[in-house]
């Protein structure tokens, strides 16, 4: 039996890599490249090293943004190794353009409780 990952804060931060995926839609594709991404990542979900995803649609109609926690970078190449993964990622190619960034956890910054001492 797998126990599925919890997602939680700690005080200090664990080895964690972000990618960042910026989709900037096309006129009136914001949707449709909604759930490209979705689908990416629900198949990238299934895969060693995921952790979790949070998909995003900006109000200004345009942008969509995927911000996906991994192990590790190594990870990123173990996705694309995956042809069904590599299809469905270039699909957002026919509704956008997008930025694909990488970044490592560095530091942890949790909000301040009134009367608590940093």
């Amino acid at each position: 039996m797998t126990t599925p990952p919890v997602a939680a804060f700690a005080a200090a931060p664990t080895p964690t890599v972000f990618i960042v995926n910026v989709i900037h839609a096309r006129e009136g594709r914001q949707d449709q490249a909604f759930d490209i991404i979705q689908d990416v990542v629900r198949l990238a979900s299934g895969k060693p090293g995921f952790l979790w995803s949070n998909l995003a649609k900006s109000t200004d109609g345009l942008t969509v943004v995927n911000i996906e926690a991994i192990a590790d970078e190594g990870n990123v190449g173990e996705f694309f190794s995956d042809p069904v993964f590599v299809e469905k990622f270039r699909r957002l190619d026919e509704v956008s353009t997008s930025e694909f960034h990488t970044y490592r956890v560095t530091d942890l910054i949790l909000p301040t409780i009134a009367g608590q001492a940093s």
